[in-house]
């Protein structure tokens, strides 16, 4: 009876082994300074472990900064001065005293807004990734949200970092009477086609040219780099996705050039 059971007796299987998910084998400070020159690298390792804070941060500073340093350029009578002409043209069959006081209140707005930009950078960040992550799933992506939001962010990144740099160096050389507030919004570098057409009497037109943008194109790049990586997505399938958020982009600010009467 006892070598019966001894027979019968099987060693216990193993337990299954689950391998832990690969972390990151990069510093998030790496990931912003290799997404330069080791994009695809850079995304791998977004891949493994998504991360944007510390991205995000940075291009809302960057922002910030610029409009800072622009209305500081132009100067308190010179933005004035701006404000006044833009409601001349919405408006111009205000008094002179509606006028002022108009004027006043977006002084004020804009002293005090300018501190809200980073919200609407960080908030810009999260639309982005959000729509980059539903057209990534429509066409059969893996990544989720957080991958999303950074190939949103880090694609960003190197535009962001050398047209801010640029700008600052032009703003340093160029003179406030030669700047103009209305078409100096998105920077003073003109790395886009806008620059051959007059932007306040063809301002429609200005804006469609003004995507066709050095800058542009190189976020773009980054970004099909990726949703590819990052959502394991064809490489036709992630320009798909690229190219149609760019153009949902275009819109709406062609149409919110043809209501302000400025480029967007």
């Amino acid at each position: 009876m006892q070598e019966q059971n001894s027979s019968e007796w099987q060693e216990p299987m193993p337990p299954e082994r689950i391998d832990a998910p690969e972390g990151a084998q990069m510093s998030e400070v790496g990931t912003l300074g290799n997404i330069f020159f080791e994009p695809g690298r850079t995304f791998e390792d977004l891949k493994r472990k998504p991360r944007f804070i510390m991205a995000i941060v940075l291009v809302a500073l960057l922002v910030t900064a610029y409009q800072i340093g622009l209305q500081t350029k132009i100067g308190e009578a010179g933005l004035r001065s701006y404000i006044a002409a833009e409601i001349d043209k919405r408006a111009p069959n205000l008094s002179a005293e509606q006028k002022a006081g108009q004027v006043d209140m977006q002084m004020t707005i804009s002293k005090y807004g300018r501190f809200a930009i980073p919200v609407f950078v960080i908030i810009a960040m999260f639309i982005g990734g959000l729509l980059y992550w539903a057209g990534a799933k429509a066409f059969g992506g893996e990544g989720g949200f957080l991958h999303a939001v950074s190939v949103f962010t880090y694609s960003s990144i190197p535009p962001a970092i050398v047209g801010t740099v640029a700008s600052f160096v032009i703003m340093f050389f160029k003179s406030a009477d030669d700047i103009d507030l209305a078409l100096s919004q998105r920077g003073l570098i003109n790395a886009n086609l806008g620059f051959f057409v007059n932007g306040h009497q063809m301002p429609v037109l200005a804006t469609l040219l003004s995507t066709i943008d050095l800058f542009a194109i190189w976020g773009w790049i980054l970004a099909a780099i990726g949703l590819r990586i990052t959502n394991r997505l064809s490489k036709g399938s992630a320009w798909a996705v690229v190219i149609i958020i760019a153009l949902i982009g275009v819109a709406f600010r062609v149409v919110s050039a043809f209501f302000s009467g400025n480029p967007s």
